[in-house]
């Protein structure tokens, strides 16, 4: 299967653990692979027969803005669902989310959260 890659989107938002961060918000970026039959559109040079990538951009960012919840990996499977749903043509998606800067005392690197999810799984 065809693999689309679409990495650093980048959106400000209001998901996290603590009260904190659901008030001052913080920097998140996402990493996207979407198995996609590219077939067709190597042979016809047509959007239509692809996965318009500013729709799924566009996307991610928005539920990156207006999210509110505790835990990363309920963000994750957020944007992977709505992404299984947006687009027809993609059959897998995976998803990394990045937190670049956590409120972890003495921690200074970032925190991922990786998944997989297919349209099997909806």
């Amino acid at each position: 299967m065809d693999c689309i890659h679409l990495t650093g989107i980048r959106g400000y938002g209001y998901v996290g653990y603590l009260p904190e961060e659901k008030i001052l918000g913080q920097w998140f970026e996402v990493d996207l692979k979407l198995w996609v039959d590219l077939a067709q559109a190597t042979e016809t040079d047509a959007i239509k027969d692809t996965v318009d990538y500013r729709n799924i951009i566009s996307l991610v960012q928005n539920l990156l803005k207006t999210s509110k919840f505790d835990l990363l990996e309920r963000l994750a499977g957020a944007i992977a669902d709505a992404i299984l749903q947006e687009s027809s043509l993609t059959t897998q998606v995976q998803v990394i989310l990045i937190k670049p800067a956590a409120p972890i005392p003495d921690f200074d690197g970032n925190i991922r959260i990786e998944l997989t999810r297919s349209k099997s799984n909806l």
